[in-house]
């Protein structure tokens, strides 16, 4: 399983993934999930991926050559993030065709999804959900957060703290917070994690960190989060106390 997140806020970007790709009792793999595209000088384009390990880095490898040939059409050259966007479902829909089974009874499921978003000179920064079917939508001032993969346990923090005008520290702390506790309910998603911000005014000034397992400030965040849970928690008030009903009693007696 995977879990991915990016988030948009007026000073910039933020994009964090974990690195988990399998997990059980014998094997633990890890793949990086967060693909950073800034060789072009005016531009600055990160992709992270979810589902199919396969049709990911298959789509991963054609992004990169078509960048290298001097394709008519890659994250090099495309107009604007909505292009690119657009670019990005299309080579991931026909990676999967090419492995669609018509079998009903083969399990294989070669679906990927991705968040794309970055930066294209005179252009404002953008982010998109690209989804199996190659088409996609954009964060908005109402949803300025998109989480691919195992979305549910992160999502209560970010829809708590994430709006247009938190800071880009704000952002990346409750991105971590957001993996940590999702990491802390399902298995499947675990280190190295990964983290990268783009800020407004200078895209080119990135700041990117992989927090391994055993990551001081990684296990400072969680120490400190849970701590701070408990005590709000002690802090929430008592249920309210039932009173007993009052029953009226007919005392009248017959004679």
């Amino acid at each position: 399983m995977t879990y991915c997140l990016a988030i948009k806020i007026d000073q910039g970007l933020v994009f964090c993934s974990d690195s988990r790709t399998n997990a059980g009792v014998d094997q633990v793999n890890t793949f990086s999930k967060m693909h950073a595209f800034e060789d072009a000088p005016d531009r600055a384009i990160c992709l992270l991926s979810a589902g199919n390990l396969a049709t990911t880095q298959a789509v991963i490898r054609q992004i990169r050559r078509d960048n290298e040939d001097g394709a008519g059409t890659c994250l090099d050259n495309v107009r604007d993030l909505a292009a690119a966007a657009e670019y990005v479902g299309k080579l991931s829909r026909a990676e999967q065709r090419k492995h669609h089974s018509n079998d009903e009874e083969d399990s294989f499921n070669p679906e990927a999804s991705f968040i794309l978003g970055g930066y294209i000179a005179g252009r404002p920064h953008q982010l998109y959900l690209v989804y199996p079917e190659g088409n996609y939508i954009a964060a908005t001032t109402q949803t300025p957060f998109l989480q691919i993969g195992e979305s549910k346990y992160g999502k209560p923090i970010l829809d708590r703290i994430i709006e247009g005008d938190v800071s880009l520290e704000v952002a990346a702390r409750c991105a971590l917070v957001s993996m940590d506790s999702t990491m802390r309910s399902n298995v499947t998603v675990g280190p190295p994690i990964e983290l990268l911000i783009y800020k407004s005014e200078a895209p080119t000034q990135k700041v990117r960190h992989r927090f391994q397992q055993d990551n001081p400030y990684l296990h400072e965040l969680r120490r400190s989060w849970q701590n701070n849970l408990k005590e709000a928690f002690e802090k929430l008030p008592n249920l309210p106390v039932n009173r007993p009903a009052v029953q009226l009693v007919d005392v009248r007696s017959d004679g």
